[in-house]
């Protein structure tokens, strides 16, 4: 059972660094690129938050779930201080996209694209994706020693 944990954590890691980097590099700096038209951006940012939820949320509870399930059973190649500071990154980007991200696309739902909040956003999410990556790297480390390679 660990083992399919494992591969669950890398996959579901893996999935959530790739769109942390895509989402910092192109997602959000494009969203200055908007028409300037504050109805149409208000639009865009509804219709955007509602079509990114269902992507990312799979993912994200996923990890989450193999997460607490390893602090709770970790493997003995693994040890449960990895396995704590596995849960630990994932509570970063929780409460990053609750106290950063959350806010500031509410804001662009509100008021529409300013270059301030634009900016805001795209340096806000740095957090998640530096936490994301790490997640992915520890990950891939855990199943690397579970299946005896450490």
């Amino acid at each position: 059972m660990t083992s399919w944990v494992l591969v669950a954590q890398l996959a579901a890691s893996a999935a959530m660094a790739a769109i942390a980097w895509f989402v910092q590099v192109v997602h959000y700096p494009l969203f200055s690129s908007l028409s300037g038209d504050p109805a149409l951006e208000r639009r865009y940012h509804q219709a955007n938050v509602r079509r990114t939820q269902p992507v990312v949320l799979v993912p994200m509870f996923v990890e989450g779930l193999a997460a607490a399930w390893l602090v709770a059973f970790p493997p003995a190649a693994v040890g449960r201080p990895l396995a704590l500071a596995g849960l630990a990154l994932v509570a970063v980007t929780l409460l990053s996209t609750l106290v950063l991200q959350v806010p500031l696309h509410e804001r662009l739902c509100r008021e529409g694209s300013a270059p301030a909040t634009v900016a805001a956003l795209v340096r806000g999410t740095t957090i998640r994706t530096v936490a994301w990556t790490a997640r992915m790297l520890l990950s891939a480390w855990m199943l690397h020693a579970a299946l005896g390679g450490a």
